[in-house]
């Protein structure tokens, strides 16, 4: 924080340089994963491929489930990297490198280098902190930029007590958590709001309270993140009620949601996260005479964060693993300061804290391998004959469920037909693929209903067509037998590429296209109302 120095600023260049190459070394490894990474990067090529950088899209309908920075980022990214899976991980690269060098030069301006360069010692053994640095969705941008606005927060009330100027940090800080609310929505506001509320509220310190209400910041939060809604209701009249109502407060009160866990969930897995480091972490809890005052509070600051999160996220039934990734970063350095309480640095606990950090990091570099190896149904090879022998004029239809990876993959140039049953009554009350598109084809019901078909649409498609591009579970060739006489260009762990040419005499019969249906074809359906 506190960087005047040129050997403070050295010494965070060199430690950031070092996570840097620690978190991305292996961003090239492996193919995007699904649903997640395919989602949200399909979507922010969306945006480099329409052009408008304002509404996030999938499948060319609009998507509010989430704000626009991670997309921001990420086609940014491609447009000036290229079309690589590692240019494709910069969004939640950034985001833990800024969560590691926020937490580690706030640590070392108040409470020394010892303590900071042991902490990243432990937040860079963390499995889950590593990983989540190298997939592609939100969760490691926003749980970066909330670490950022807390440390900042806390850093401008420390300085403030010890009469420095503290206002640019304070701006700063309402800064950050403009840019976590573009992450993710409200939470990367509200939750550096309830720790440092909870951190002063339990000295008694309201004045400073009063005082983190600094215009000058109020005003730039607002800057940053007022237009962008504004412009998106504009456009969308529905989508303030859609983003926060449904999105926000329904998910976190509801429970039709998906990954459904009892309230222990992240305390367990936090548990299982820092098995070797417990007997570290157990003795932060003891008093420490060698801490100065300011040491102590900042000391209290790490306790409260991680249990203001967790509780925080443990009172929906709805949990991913990805939503504490903002307790990690404290963690890690109550370990550290567990560690430096003991009178000695050397012998036993020495080489324990070794052992620790060789079991945590070779941990994570087996998880990463294991991940590689084992790519979670990945599109990549069907997406790869697409792009080297489809013309850009011939569309793509999938079956079944929509394939977030192949557009990317692919380097399609606009949306594809999905086929699926749109008109079940149960499609909305179901948190799935399926209802994602549905919601995204009620704020553009036009557009909806040329790409969201019923199966009875799929022949007068095809025969209108020409030659398509069918990609979907093998078994669909039972429920439509015209795909037997399609060519099959690929076919992997149960999925299947199909070429038709409704040309094909034998196709020409098969798909009935005697008498092709018109562009208004009754075959093409509206998605059902909400």
């Amino acid at each position: 924080m506190n960087a005047s120095q040129p050997s403070a600023k050295f010494a965070i260049a060199a430690a950031s340089l070092l996570v840097l190459v620690w978190l991305a070394f292996t961003t090239w490894a492996r193919p995007l994963m699904l649903p997640d990474e395919g989602r949200y990067v399909g979507i922010a090529w969306e945006m480099l491929r329409s052009g408008d950088w304002l509404t996030p899209t999938l499948n060319g309908l609009p998507y509010f489930h989430k704000p626009p920075l991670f997309y921001w980022i990420t086609a940014a990214s491609l447009w000036l990297f290229g079309h690589h899976e590692w240019a494709a991980r910069i969004a939640p690269l950034l985001g833990a490198l800024l969560g590691t060098g926020a937490s580690y030069a706030f640590v070392r301006r108040w409470s020394g280098e010892r303590a900071a360069r042991r902490g990243v010692v432990v937040l860079l053994a963390q499995p889950i902190w590593l990983i989540a640095a190298q997939f592609a969705n939100l969760d490691m941008l926003v749980a970066g930029c909330i670490v950022a606005t807390i440390v900042l927060l806390a850093h401008s009330v420390l300085l403030a007590d010890e009469g420095k100027p503290w206002h640019g940090v304070l701006t700063t800080a309402w800064g950050m958590a403009a840019l976590g609310v573009l992450a993710k929505g409200l939470i990367g506001f509200v939750l550096p709001a309830l720790v440092v509320f909870a951190w002063l509220l339990v000295q008694k310190r309201w004045r400073r309270l009063v005082g983190l209400l600094w215009w000058p910041g109020i005003v730039v939060f607002l800057a940053l993140t007022v237009p962008w809604f504004v412009a998106m209701q504009q456009r969308f009249p529905e989508f303030l009620d859609y983003f926060f109502v449904v999105q926000h407060f329904r998910r976190f009160t509801d429970s039709g949601f998906n990954n459904v866990m009892p309230f222990w969930f992240y305390p367990a897995v936090l548990c299982l996260c820092f098995l070797p480091w417990l007997p570290w972490m157990l003795r932060a809890f003891r008093p420490r005479a060698d801490l100065s005052a300011t040491q102590r509070s900042v000391r209290l600051l790490l306790l409260i964060w991680p249990a203001i999160v967790v509780v925080f996220f443990s009172l929906p039934q709805s949990k991913l693993l990805g939503y504490v990734l903002p307790a990690i970063a404290p963690l890690a350095f109550i370990a550290a300061d567990g560690y430096l309480s003991r009178t000695s640095l050397s012998g036993t606990p020495a080489r324990m804290w070794c052992i620790a950090a060789g079991i945590g990091c070779t941990l994570t570099l087996g998880l990463l391998n294991w991940i590689a190896v084992h790519p979670q149904n990945s599109t990549r090879p069907f997406a790869l004959v697409l792009r080297d022998s489809r013309q850009p004029s011939e569309p793509v239809v999938m079956l079944d469920k929509y394939y977030f990876d192949l557009p990317f993959y692919a380097q399609l140039g606009g949306p594809v037909a999905i086929v699926e049953r749109w008109d079940d009554p149960k499609l909305h009350q179901q948190d799935n693929q399926r209802k994602e598109i549905a919601d995204a084809g009620q704020f553009d019901k036009a557009a909806a209903a040329k790409r969201l078909l019923l199966a009875a649409g799929l022949p007068g498609l095809l025969c209108r067509s020409g030659t398509t591009w069918v990609l979907g579970p093998s078994s669909a060739g039972e429920r439509y037998p015209f795909l037997q006489a399609a060519a099959d260009l690929q076919h992997q762990d149960g999925t299947t590429l199909w070429r038709v040419d409704s040309s094909s005499p034998s196709l020409l019969n098969a798909l009935g296209c005697d008498g092709k249906p018109s562009s208004d074809s009754p075959h093409k359906v509206h998605p059902p109302q909400q």
